[in-house]
Formats: C-alpha cells, sequence, structure tokens
C-alpha cells in the first residue's frame, strides 16, 4: 500500500461497495432536494378547469368583434366570477362577465378581454360592478383563457423515478394535491476532527491551537448534497480517544463515516492505526494534489473515509471522493464534474507528476474563458480557496502547463456555464 493509487481507481473500489439506501414516504414540503424512488402520475389535470389568466371581462368573441378606440362595442355584465368561486352558470348572449386571474370561464364564453382595454380600467376590480362595459378591441376565441389540462393531463407522468427534487418540482407536486412522495433514505454520515490542537467555535485562542474549521467545512459540502450529518466531535492524538469516538456510532450505525486528519505519517496519527486495528484499509495514499493521504475502508464494516487534515485538501478529498458516495447512497447517477475549457493567463507547476488541483478564477472576456491562480496554493490556506470559483486541473504526469495554453477548470460555481 506504499504506492499512490490513481485517482480513478480509488474512486471505482469506494463505489464498488457502497449501495443506494432504501425507500421511505416524505410529507411532499419536506422533499425539496430528496430522490424519488416512484414515478409521479398526476392525479387530476392542470388547471383543473378552464380559467382566466388575465383580469377583464368574459365574452363570445363574436359579439365584440367590431370593437375599437372610436367604435367601443357596449354589452350588459351579466356575471361578477372572482377567483375562487365556483363555474357561475352560463353567459348570457349579448352580455360579458367581470371575471379575475384565475376564475373559471363561464359557459357560452370564450375570451378574456383584459381589463386594460375596457372603460372600466380606471375602476378598482374592488368596485362594485357596473352595470355594462365598454370594449375597444376585439378578441379570438381562446384570446386570455388558459384551458384545462393545458399544462397537465390527467394520468400523465409528471416526475420519473430518480429525480432529484427541485424546488419547482415541490410545487409541482402541491399543485396536484399529493401529500407525500417515496423517496431515497438520506444518507448518514458520520463525522469528526482529530487533533490534540483544534479549538471548538468559541474557546479562548491559545499558543499552538486552531479553530477546527473542517468539521463545518464538511458539514456544509454533506448537507448540500442532503445528507444527514452526526457530529462525533474532535478525537485526541491518542488510540483511546480516537477508538472512543468511532464507538459512538455503533448504536446506530452510520451509512458513512468521514474523519479528517490522523490519516496520514506523523507520529501522533492515530486513526489509520485504530481503523486498521478495528476494521481494514483499501488504500490510503493516491496519487493527487493536495490530498494524497485519503484513506478508505472500514470501521466495524462500516465504510470510512479519512481525510486530510488540511482544509484545503479535506475540502477537495470531499469533492473527489465522499460527495460521490452520497450520490450513490441516495440513488443518483454518478458525480460529473462540471468542467469549463479555460486560457491560462500564467503559468502551472506540479513538480511531482500527481493530478493536482488549483485554486483559481475563471472569467470570460469576449467569448474566452481565462484561468488565473488566487495566490499562494498551500493546502492550509483556506483563504485561497475562498477566493476560487474553481478548480484548475493538471492532469497526472504532467509538470508543467505553459501560460496561453488551454487547461480543464472544474467549476465551483453552478452560475458558470
Amino acid at each position: 500500500m506504499t504506492d499512490l493509487l490513481p485517482i480513478r481507481e480509488a474512486q471505482e473500489r469506494i463505489l464498488a461497495v457502497i449501495n443506494a439506501r432504501g425507500s421511505e414516504p416524505c410529507k411532499v414540503e419536506l422533499a425539496i432536494h430528496r430522490v424519488l424512488t416512484e414515478d409521479i402520475i398526476s392525479p387530476l389535470a392542470l388547471p383543473p378547469f378552464n380559467n382566466s389568466s388575465m383580469d377583464g371581462y368574459a365574452v363570445r368573441s363574436d359579439e365584440v368583434s367590431n370593437a375599437s378606440p372610436s367604435t367601443p362595442v357596449t354589452l350588459p355584465v351579466s356575471l361578477d366570477i372572482p377567483a375562487g368561486f365556483a363555474q357561475q352558470g352560463v353567459l348570457a348572449k349579448g352580455t360579458a362577465a367581470r371575471i379575475l386571474t384565475g376564475a373559471p370561464v363561464p359557459d357560452g364564453a370564450d375570451a378574456v378581454i383584459p381589463i386594460e382595454a375596457t372603460d372600466q380600467f380606471k375602476n378598482p376590480q374592488t368596485a362594485p360592478m357596473q352595470g355594462t362595459v365598454g370594449f375597444f378591441k376585439p378578441a379570438k376565441a381562446g384570446d386570455n383563457i388558459r384551458l384545462a389540462g393545458e399544462d397537465v393531463q390527467l394520468g400523465q407522468v409528471v416526475l420519473e423515478k430518480g429525480r432529484h427534487l427541485l424546488p419547482q418540482d415541490i410545487g409541482l407536486l402541491i399543485s396536484l394535491g399529493i401529500r407525500e412522495v417515496q423517496v431515497t433514505q438520506k444518507a448518514r454520515v458520520a463525522l469528526f476532527s482529530s487533533g490534540d490542537e483544534l479549538l471548538l467555535p468559541g474557546q479562548p485562542m491559545s499558543p499552538g491551537m486552531i479553530y477546527d474549521a473542517n468539521t463545518y467545512v464538511l458539514s456544509g459540502l454533506l448537507e448540500n448534497a442532503g445528507a444527514e450529518v452526526i457530529h462525533l466531535g474532535i478525537a485526541l492524538d491518542n488510540p483511546e480517544s480516537v477508538k472512543n469516538t468511532l464507538d459512538q456510532v455503533l448504536q446506530n450505525p452510520p451509512d458513512l463515516i468521514v474523519g479528517s486528519a490522523g490519516v496520514s505519517v506523523g507520529a501522533f496519527d492515530y486513526v489509520r492505526e485504530v481503523i486498521e486495528a478495528n476494521g481494514s484499509l483499501s488504500f490510503w495514499r493516491v496519487n493527487m494534489r493536495p490530498g494524497k493521504p485519503v484513506a478508505f475502508g472500514n470501521y466495524k464494516s462500516i465504510p470510512f473515509v479519512g481525510l486530510p487534515g488540511n482544509p484545503v485538501s479535506a475540502y477537495i478529498g470531499a469533492r473527489v471522493f465522499v460527495l460521490p458516495i452520497i450520490r450513490k447512497l441516495h440513488g443518483l447517477p454518478p458525480f460529473t464534474q462540471h468542467i469549463i475549457q479555460a486560457v491560462l493567463d500564467e503559468p502551472l507547476h506540479s513538480p511531482d507528476g500527481r493530478e493536482s488541483y488549483f485554486r483559481g478564477v475563471i472569467r470570460k472576456e469576449e467569448g474566452v474563458y481565462h484561468a488565473r491562480l488566487t495566490g499562494h496554493q498551500g493546502s492550509g490556506n483556506l483563504f485561497s480557496l475562498v477566493q476560487a470559483n474553481a478548480l484548475l486541473i493538471v492532469p497526472g504526469e504532467v509538470t508543467h502547463i505553459p501560460a496561453g495554453e488551454t487547461i480543464s477548470a472544474w467549476s465551483l460555481d453552478p452560475e458558470l456555464n
């Protein structure tokens, strides 16, 4: 296990032992970002009835065909139809119906003329209904009417199994009156950091100590991916503390344990030792920069990923190895990087030929993306990651890419395209 494992092989080894979680019912309003395990078949049509898309007057179009500003057509108003009321009879010939947006169009009417095209434009819709209305423009059959079922048909498959539910999907489900859906169970991930030097937020700073940023960087990534995070706290640099931290999960085992630090070759890196004594390691070093000391194995049969302790290394390792696990647990297709081709404004060096991820900024100039570094690329420099909107990728075995060459940039900004 002393050789560096290629990234793709490491990913394949990990995903080979991960299985999608089962299904569970979920209230629709709580199902955002969950993954459907069933097709959704519409129980009704949308709209469920013909309704007006405008505030105005429902008419028979042939009765206002000659209307114009100079020769308005005046009709008596026989019906007043606000939104939320059941359809109110048939529109009598030679009359109009005042109607609000979303209200049902009465039988007999085949068009709606906006209030702006009538002599009632300056009267508020809350005012008492006038006895007559003058029209300044004609209408064609179908004008400003939303037909029943024009959006969704009864019995139509509207969302397919495997769909990662978005806000608009939730709105559609609510519109259809669906209260509960079957979704993949949330991935449960136990998370801890290790190191005697770590402080919790709010604890006073003292010489030699640092605040534990990794827990919050990693938990944010995991929660954004839809996982439930179980916080195990900080394991100190001794085998007993590491084992006690890990043993917290045994009563209700999670799908995955993720740790940061303690898996390298330092004198006080005990996480790897405890994992090997209570489970097994498949690998612990990967051919990447930053983040070489990534470990994968199991602790008492629970899958375990050990990430480096440096914040940037932990972040990149989580993106490369942990987020694909969450996707598979949720039944989603394999993870796809959002890659943009960009022209380098400065050279990149990867002296040992490992696949390297540089923090960078990409921007578009005259239709072409350009890329530059965000500054010092030390793996402990979290601010350089804050400034980045992409990771600039130098492939394995490549040690130098000169300025002016095109490079693959892994976008971290969903708005970049």
